[in-house]
This record gives structure tokens, sequence and C-alpha cells, in this order.
């Protein structure tokens, strides 16, 4: 599965469009965790904050992938993704792009 930034993907053609896709996580800490993330006022990382978004982002790519599989797609071209917070310990990751698409190689 091909997912990039970019709009193209150099060797490759667009040989057909399958539709849109985008897919969404939302990742909660437990009531500990925000307390303890909130004992971080002097500034710095907050572990527990960084680990909730690593994996909602990966959650939404992993449900991205499926759908455009599903589809019959190989590839999302122009991915992009955005996050909110939604409430205290809350966050939604979306992840979303052109295509799916099939591709296939340039000159064939």
């Amino acid at each position: 599965m091909l997912m990039t930034t970019t709009d193209a993907i150099p060797g490759r053609e667009i040989e057909e469009p399958l539709g849109l896709v985008s897919a969404n996580a939302v990742g909660s800490l437990v009531t500990l965790e925000i307390l303890m993330a909130g004992q971080n006022l002097v500034g710095g990382e907050i572990e527990a904050y960084r680990q909730l978004l690593f994996e909602s982002r990966e959650q939404a790519v992993g449900e991205l992938e499926a759908q455009v599989r599903e589809i019959g797609g190989d590839a999302v071209v122009g991915l992009r993704m955005a996050t909110a917070s939604i409430a205290q310990g809350a966050a939604e990751i979306l992840v979303y792009g052109s295509g799916p698409f099939r591709l296939r190689a340039t000159g064939s």
C-alpha cells in the first residue's frame, strides 16, 4: 500500500480513482494518566499524551488502509492528518487523502 503526502508518485500513474476514504480514531487517557499529565507544569514532553496521539494515529491510518484495500485500491496520495482535543485527556485523529487509486507503472 502506497501512502504519500505528495500529489503524485514518481514512476506511477493513476489508473482508476475509486472514491473517497477517511478514517478517524478517538483515544483517551485514563483518569490517573490525566492527573499525572497535569503534574508536568514546567514544560517538556508529556509522555502519556504523546503515546495517546501515536496510538490513535496508527489506528486511524490502519483503518484507512483497510478501507482502501477493501475497495481494491493500492494507493492514497495527498495524505493529510488532523488532530483535535475533544475533551480533557481525549483526542481525535482524522486521516484523509485523495483516492484511493489503483496505480500502474508509468509507460504501461
